[in-house]
């Protein structure tokens, strides 16, 4: 029966290799179906009866290919006690027969072999030893002639025990150890969390933070479902605490122990990369460095000549070797307690050396196995222990003089842009990183301890013929930031990347596009689902990873076939240029650059302070991240402290060179100005003005020479002062801008922003030295320029020219004030507003001397040039032509008391009537004086009328009309009139019920007559003109006081109106009364006689009153009173005549 099978597929054919259990090995043929090979396979190996009489059921078969060298068969022959490697080598024969060319016999120890793998130079063996520890080892069986395996050095388990002190807390301790990365597997937690729980839930992927939780609940559930008592000790508190997490710890450890259980090998015959396959997990094998091998190596294992040969002199390699032994020495003599010493000094910054010396007196103290007479002996061994400690010191330093270069494009080569960017990758590419810096870390401790004590010890034997003291003080102070250049890679590779907010992510991203720098990473958020993730795995999947391929894989002349993917060499490539990257004195700043970008600030901020105290290149660098740090957190001061320690190191480190460089079109100033610019900008995107003012407050006094630079730190300085409130600040800094056209944006920014708020004390106290018109220019293009009604600019230029005496000006822009509100806001609040103004414009006039009391007319409809208004068209779309000269018009107080009397004349009248509000506020006098006719406001219009000398003929036509309407109107008429009615002041009013609105509308129209009289009876006549117009018989009062005045025109009234009767009555009155019969009705004083003075009567008239009668003969009625009127008149004739005939008698 077979126990092993393979199959390989060779020239169209298929072949299967069986290992029997009868020790024989057979090839069958697929395509023939018969057996081509039988070979005994206990002809290669010494045997014995018991094993040839025994079942083979241990062996094992692989095969392994190469084009160039055929088919290789490997064969593990299991025999009781021991067993043997055999390779073979398959050869071809004549008529389709092969056999077997023995190659290789190696021969193995006890343990037993659970899988193997084989190529065409290696045998790679998994095993279980007797301790059921699982055991790597592979060998060259073409090399190695003395037939000795290589160790694979294994990923240890967790320890069985977490040691908690008591200063420590037990859950804090626990998590930190149980989550740390790479120590447990999801699957290992969950599994013990069930367990643990008593399998009451179930936690299906579960993230590593809420993982985390549950873990916390569950073992916090049990812990307080165990307390009995209410009170207890914090020791017993503490120690309780201690067992149930001891309990879960050991729950997780033992699930942990089962899911890393190898089951098989395997070898990717195409990369050569070999993995264990496990029951939980996939492990990688990678290559480890001779220096780190030597270190790991146990004593029972030893290398010959040619293994460790580390460099071309053998006998330096010999003294490495030797050198290496005695850190061996030093490691194991070691205890945890001794260890946590130089872990805290590099905690706290404190010195390795100092804890290296206290280090080696414990182990001097505690030396019970002579472990010091060990590796004193060992290094008698050695023949230069300096140079020694210096070659292996150049091994482990993986700094380098100048920045890596940036990653190149990988156009050409697409296939390789996800290469090594899986999960997988970058866990496998960091757990190497990490397990590096863990070992370098240890060797690092262990030749600080050992150079310590060559120091003691002092023998010029041991250290080669009398090396200087200065030269182990100087490896002494290499080694140093050797080994916490490693501590800080061990601790940012088991660092965990915070997972970041979307918010979180823009928000920075806007920051950095001030600073420039957004380009520099990829700020995607990664959600961890199977595990945490470190920043080193972030920083490799975001940077560094494009970087290292596009540098491996760059070379012009190389094909991808040159540039092999081989595992070992690539992994290895891959790890040394990523080293690099990490290693803190190197000029490269693009791990913190990433941190930065990821918003990793806590861990950058701990990474930070871990390097400064010792590491002295990129400093200005680290200043200016940790500033970053700090403003993230919300201590601005601290950031602003770190951002002005960093301008010191500005133009000598990449990364703050990077962060100068100008924008196109820039105008360059000096690098640290440029820096100090970039930072303004993030402090003032972040919102901390009080630092943005200190800090252009420093770049100031750099800036001497610049006066560009001055003009926007000053203005900078200004804005933000403005904006905390800080106004005679911002004056100051405004007086101090030495580019006049950033001053004129500053003081026209100043004035408005004190507007709004309504600081206005402040801004018309401020001096304004040399700065006095453009304030006023300023305020003035502001005020004609917005809402009246929303904005006070011309009472504030109105208070800005009276804080300075200069009443005219103030004085000019009130009434300025004043007109613009008539025109634009025809309101009642804008005509009160208005009314006020032409007052104050009054008040500031009657302050100056009379010769000086006056004033510009300001510019008719208010139009001023100003900047940028758009020009003014026809409807044709041209532009309007504008006027070059214009004329100017003086006003004096007299003219500006006649506009205030308008303006409250306006007043009352919308005040009055709210309607007439839209039309009234720009009114002239005589527009005016028809509303206030329409209205009713008489008394008002009368005033007005005499303020601008204006007939008043308008008013008595208007209230004429209005006793008309009245006359004929019904009851709504009479009770509306009662209101303009009141708004007349009428000495003599009687409101009885005997007294209709219609009667006192007379009243007031007859008091109006008789209060202002004209010589020629004007008002009069064009009262009666008014009545008779409407066809309206005239009051008896009227023609009683008209025919006193004019008796002539009353006729001349009568007649045009064609009122013959009344015409003809009017004129015998007339002619009674001249020849004395009520002759004081007419205001004849002296009535017809020889005596009295001369007398007429308007006989053209009378003569056109008489024709009309005689024309009109169809009426008896004109013909009667023709007749009348005729016999009067030559009765009058008669009369005169005989007054005339005494007259000239007594002349005689």
């Amino acid at each position: 029966l077979p126990v092993s099978l393979s199959v390989h597929c060779l020239d169209h054919d298929a072949f299967l290799f069986a290992l029997c259990q009868d020790h024989k090995l057979r090839m069958w043929s697929y395509k023939d179906q018969m057996c081509l090979m039988v070979a005994d396979l206990l002809e290669f190996m010494p045997v014995s009866r018991d094993l040839r009489l025994a079942a083979g059921t241990g062996h094992r078969l692989r095969l392994a290919f190469s084009q160039s060298l055929g088919l290789y068969l490997g064969v593990y022959m299991h025999a009781p006690k021991r067993g043997q490697f055999c390779v073979f080598q398959l050869v071809s024969t004549e008529s389709n027969r092969y056999s077997l060319d023995h190659i290789s016999s190696l021969f193995s120890s006890q343990e037993t072999l659970i899988d193997f793998a084989l190529t065409s130079a290696e045998i790679w063996a998994l095993w279980h030893n007797e301790e059921n520890q699982t055991v790597v080892k592979y060998i060259n069986f073409e090399q190695n002639v003395a037939g000795q395996w290589n160790q694979v050095f294994m990923q240890p388990l967790p320890e069985e025990e977490v040691t908690v002190r008591h200063d420590q807390d037990p859950r804090e301790t626990y998590l930190e150890y149980l989550f740390m990365p790479g120590r447990f597997t999801n699957a290992a937690i969950q599994k013990a969390l069930q367990i643990f729980s008593q399998g009451t839930e179930t936690h299906v992927d579960l993230t590593w933070e809420e993982l985390k939780k549950e873990v916390t609940l569950a073992v916090e559930r049990e812990f307080q479902g165990s307390m009995t008592e209410y009170e207890c000790s914090p020791e017993e508190f503490w120690q309780l605490q201690v067992e149930f997490w001891s309990k879960f710890y050991a729950c997780c450890l033992q699930y942990q122990e089962a899911l890393s259980r190898p089951l098989a090998l395997h070898l990717n015959p195409y990369t050569n990369m070999v993995c264990l396959l496990k029951k939980g997990s996939l492990s990688f094998l990678m290559p480890c460095s001779l220096v780190d091998h030597l270190y790991l190596l146990s004593n029972e294992h030893h290398l010959s000549e040619d293994d460790a040969a580390i460099f071309d002199d053998l006998e330096m390699s010999r003294d490495v070797v030797c050198l290496v032994q005695c850190l061996q020495l030093i490691g194991e003599s070691i205890s945890m307690e001794m260890a946590f010493i130089m872990e805290m000094a590099c905690f706290r910054l404190q010195p390795p050396e100092k804890a290296a010396e206290q280090i080696l007196e414990d182990l001097i103290a505690n030396d019970t196995e002579n472990v010091m007479e060990d590796v004193h002996s060992k290094l008698q061994e050695i023949r230069n222990p300096i140079h020694a400690i210096s070659m292996l010191i150049r091994e482990m330093d993986y700094e380098t003089d100048a920045e890596m270069e940036r990653a190149h494009h990988l156009s050409m080569r697409m296939n390789l842009t996800q290469l090594y960017g899986s999960s997988t990758a970058v866990s496998v590419v960091c757990c190497g990183v990490c397990k590096i810096a863990t070992i370098r870390f240890l060797i690092c401790r262990d030749l600080l301890i050992l150079q310590q004590l060559l120091l003691r010890l002092g023998d010029p034997v041991v250290l080669g013929g009398g090396q200087l003291f200065q030269s182990q003080q100087d490896l002494l102070h290499r080694t140093s930031p050797l080994l916490l250049s490693y501590y800080l890679i061990r601790w940012a590779s088991q660092c965990l990347a915070s997972d970041v907010p979307i918010d979180t992510l823009e928000s920075n991203l806007q920051h950095l596009s001030v600073l420039e720098l957004a380009d520099t990473t990829a700020l995607t958020p990664h959600k961890l689902v199977s595990g945490p993730q470190t920043i080193v795995e972030l920083f490799f999947r975001e940077v560094a990873r494009k970087h290292i391929i596009s540098r491996l894989f760059s070379q012009p002349n190389t094909s991808l076939a040159e540039t092999s993917l081989n595992w070992p060499h690539l992994i290895t490539a891959i790890v040394a240029d990523f080293l690099p990257l990490l290693w803190p004195s190197n000029p490269g700043f693009l791990f913190p650059e990433c941190l930065m970008g990821n918003c990793q600030y806590t861990q950058l901020q701990e990474y930070i302070r871990l390097l400064q105290p010792w590491c002295h290149v990129n400093m200005g660098s680290c200043c200016f991240m940790m500033g970053r740090c700090y403003l993230v957190m919300g201590e601005g001061h601290k950031a602003l402290d770190c951002f002005c320690q960093a301008a010191s190191e500005v133009g000598r480190e990449e990364f703050l060179d990077r962060l100068i460089q100008p924008e196109e079109g820039e105008v360059v100033s000096t690098p640290r100005l440029q820096y100090y610019s970039k930072v303004l900008r993030l402090l003032d995107m972040v919102g901390l003005p009080e630092l943005v003012i200190q800090l252009a407050t420093l770049a100031i006094m750099e800036s001497a020479d610049d006066w560009r630079s001055q003009a926007t730190l000053r203005t900078c300085i200004f804005k933000h002062h403005l904006d905390l409130g800080h106004n005679n600040e911002a004056y100051v800094a405004l007086t101090q801008n030495p580019d006049p056209g950033r001053q004129l944006d500053c003081l026209r920014q100043l004035v408005v922003v004190l507007c709004e708020r309504s600081q206005l004390q402040d801004l018309v106290e401020f001096p304004y030295v040399n700065l006095l018109n453009e304030v006023v220019g300023i305020i003035e293009s502001h005020a004609r320029a917005v809402d009246l009604m929303t904005h006070n600019y011309y009472e504030l230029l109105y208070a800005f020219h009276i804080y300075r005496h200069n009443y005219r000006k103030a004085g000019t822009v009130m009434f300025e004030y004043g007109m613009r509100l008539g025109r634009e806001v025809r309101t009642l609040r804008g005509l009160q507003k208005q009314g006020n103004c032409f007052l104050a414009a009054i008040n500031c006039l009657r302050l100056i001397r009379p010769e000086y009391a006056w004033i510009v007319q300001p510019a008719s409809g208010a139009v001023y040039e100003r900047p940028g208004a758009s020009p003014k068209r026809t409807h044709d779309g041209e532009c309007t032509t504008v006027p070059t000269t214009c004329q100017i018009e003086i006003l004096e107080l007299e003219d500006l008391e006649r506009q205030c009397v308008l303006a409250q004349i306006r007043l009352t009248l919308v005040q009055h009537d709210l309607s007439t509000a839209a039309v009234a506020g720009n009114s002239t006098p005589e527009e005016t004086l028809v509303l206030l006719v329409r209205a009713g406001l008489f008394d008002t219009a009368i005033t007005l009328c005499q303020t601008f000398k204006l007939p008043l003929t308008p008013i008595f036509e208007g209230l004429a009309f209005k006793c008309i309407k009245l006359q004929l109107g019904g009851e709504a008429a009479q009770a509306e009139a009662w209101n303009w009615l009141a708004a007349n002041q009428l000495s003599s009013l009687v409101t009885t019920k005997e007294s209709s609105a219609t009667d006192e509308a007379w009243r007031l129209l007859s008091s109006y007559l008789e209060r202002y009289p004209t010589q020629n009876s004007l008002y009069h006549r064009c009262v009666i003109n008014k009545l008779l117009a409407h066809g309206i018989p005239l009051p008896n009062w009227l023609i009683n006081n008209y025919k006193k005045v004019d008796a002539a025109q009353l006729l001349r009234l009568y007649l045009n109106y064609d009122l013959l009767e009344e015409a003809v009555d009017l004129v015998l009155e007339y002619i009674d009364a001249v020849l004395g019969k009520g002759h004081q009705y007419f205001g004849i004083e002296f009535p017809l006689s020889a005596m009295a003075p001369m007398m007429w009567l308007p006989y053209t008239a009378i003569d056109q009153l008489l024709q009309a009668l005689r024309e009109s003969t169809a009426n008896h009625h004109n013909i009667v009173l023709y007749q009348k009127l005729h016999d009067k008149i030559e009765d009058y004739h008669e009369k005169v005549s005989m007054a005339t005939q005494d007259r000239l008698y007594r002349h005689k």
